[in-house]
């Protein structure tokens, strides 16, 4: 059956194996994702991610993720907000801190994929894509 929201299965794949304690987890692969995945491991949610070419139509992102020392996970929670039914946009002044800036909000820019801090530097609004905990 096809995926009609491939970044909120993306997200649950993570959310789920995160639950019960997985140190590696598959997703198929996309641009999107790629680009994605690259920003939760510079902002330290994930340990890495690599590509995983089994043949050439389905390829797959094996993604590590990362626990502290007490195996207790980096990620406590993801939310996604903007989906295929209700897209969600914010202007460059209304770029939300996620609990307090605790939390880390993830931008579908006309400058790419970036987090709310890099868009608020930069001065750009786009689509919320969902928040990181």
């Amino acid at each position: 059956m096809p995926v009609t929201d491939p970044i909120a299965d993306m997200l649950t794949r993570i959310r789920n194996a995160v639950q019960v304690r997985h140190e590696v987890v598959d997703v198929p692969a996309s641009r999107m994702k790629h680009s994605l995945l690259k920003l939760l491991s510079d902002e330290g949610f994930i340990t890495s991610f690599k590509s995983v070419d089994e043949d050439s139509i389905s390829k797959k992102l094996e993604v590590q993720l990362r626990y502290y020392e007490d195996k207790t996970p980096v990620i406590q929670g993801l939310k996604r907000v903007s989906k295929p039914g209700l897209r969600v946009y914010v202007g460059k002044n209304e770029v939300p801190r996620y609990f307090g800036g605790i939390g880390v909000a993830f931008l579908s820019t006309s400058r790419g994929v970036m987090t709310g801090q890099q868009a608020r530097r930069r001065g750009v609004g786009g689509e919320l894509l969902f928040y990181v905990w």
